[in-house]
């Protein structure tokens, strides 16, 4: 009987003792390092397999929705004697005592926004167009955004131009404008016979031609199709030919930013554009408006999280997109600030006058004081790009 080659047996034994070792090893560098390929695979599926993981891992890692505000007497980043704030938004110039509304900062729970930092986000933006494109709510971003990066800009370099319903901001020396166009519902609004508003949910062309060029849009749209009775903005909406007196206003909502989806998905190009929706800034409107006033403080809690109804409708629209929208999801943080809106300080009248008309006085719970919370959608904005 032939006796076993002990050379060779030494050889298997000692084969298969190092492929487990190499396994083992492989598996522990995996864990450590999710983003780690086995070599095994060839560049391309390496590629894909590193888009998946790093993808899930940023995910996991950095939802910037998911937080708290801290207190932070480093802000604001710039103060109201920007000149291209509105007076409405200017609450310290307006009389307003208090100023700790303009020193919160967001702190995601898993991560941290950068600081704004103009000249990287000018260099960042150099050669480039950044459009801002909706309703009263994203004017107040745009003036938030100018604020942030006009400070370093020499005066003689910087301008703001108007065409229809575009204004733009320019930083000539990096050739690059940051621009808001007005389209609060994006869908087209027309005067109809006997001037009647007629909100047209399938056109959209009007105001979209404005919108192709541009390097990185920015939409909102919520608010006004929340509207009713007196304070709607149209009387009826078309489809096609088809005129429709009475429609759920989310049923609606969701036929209009259909529309822009499909304008998106047919005419933009992700290798050129690149697309962020910004969701529902909350109002704190109770009584006509007076549950933000006198308010000094963010809310600390909720005894329950509640979504509205917009933007779940916004997230099932843009879930079924081809072009590849980043969602930002403003809605549950921005609740918390309470303390930020304008309130009885949208205008300068001296605190006696004030006293004098008592609750006749509106009070604004919409729009946000500037500096205040649409700096810190701004720095999240950056932190993306």
């Amino acid at each position: 009987m032939a006796k076993p080659n002990l050379h060779l047996l030494s050889f298997f034994f000692l084969f298969f003792f190092l492929s487990t070792l190499l396994g083992l090893f492989q598996c522990t560098l995996s864990l450590i390092n999710p983003g780690y390929v086995p070599n095994w695979l060839s560049s391309e599926e390496a590629e894909d397999v590193n888009m998946v993981q790093t993808y899930s891992d940023s995910w996991k890692k950095c939802d910037l929705s998911v937080g708290k505000w801290v207190f932070d007497e480093s802000y604001p980043l710039y103060d109201s004697n920007c000149p291209y704030l509105t007076t409405a938004v200017t609450c310290q110039k307006n009389g307003r005592p208090d100023s700790d509304y303009e020193k919160w900062k967001w702190k995601p729970s898993g991560c941290s926004i950068p600081r704004f930092d103009a000249l990287k986000f000018l260099g960042k933006m150099r050669g480039k167009r950044i459009m801002l494109v909706g309703d009263s709510i994203m004017r107040n971003q745009w003036e938030s955004l100018v604020c942030l990066v006009q400070g370093v800009i020499p005066t003689d370099k910087k301008r703001v131009t108007y065409n229809g319903p575009l204004m733009s901001f320019n930083a000539m020396d990096f050739e690059t404008s940051i621009e808001f166009f007005w389209a609060p519902l994006l869908v087209e609004l027309k005067k109809g016979s006997n001037n009647k508003r007629i909100l047209h949910l399938d056109l959209i062309e009007e105001n979209a031609m404005y919108w192709k060029g541009v390097d990185i849009l920015v939409f909102d749209s919520a608010h006004w199709w929340t509207h009713s009775g007196q304070t709607s903005s149209w009387d009826y909406y078309m489809e096609g030919n088809s005129i429709i007196t009475n429609m759920n206003p989310m049923v609606a909502y969701e036929k209009g930013l259909s529309t822009w989806a499909r304008w998106v998905d047919l005419n933009l190009d992700p290798r050129k554009t690149r697309v962020v929706f910004r969701s529902m800034s909350p109002r704190h409107n109770r009584q006509n408006g007076w549950k933000c006033y006198n308010q000094r403080q963010p809310i600390q809690f909720f005894s329950h999280l509640h979504v509205p109804e917009p933007l779940v409708v916004l997230k099932g629209v843009v879930k079924r997109m081809r072009f590849p929208v980043y969602l930002q999801d403003i809605t549950t943080m921005t609740a918390f600030r309470r303390d930020g809106h304008p309130s009885v300080y949208s205008k300068a009248i001296s605190e006696e006058e004030r006293q004098k008309q008592g609750t006749g006085i509106s009070s604004d719970c919409s729009h946000w004081c500037l500096p205040g919370v649409p700096d810190i959608w701004n720095e999240m904005l950056n932190a993306w790009l």
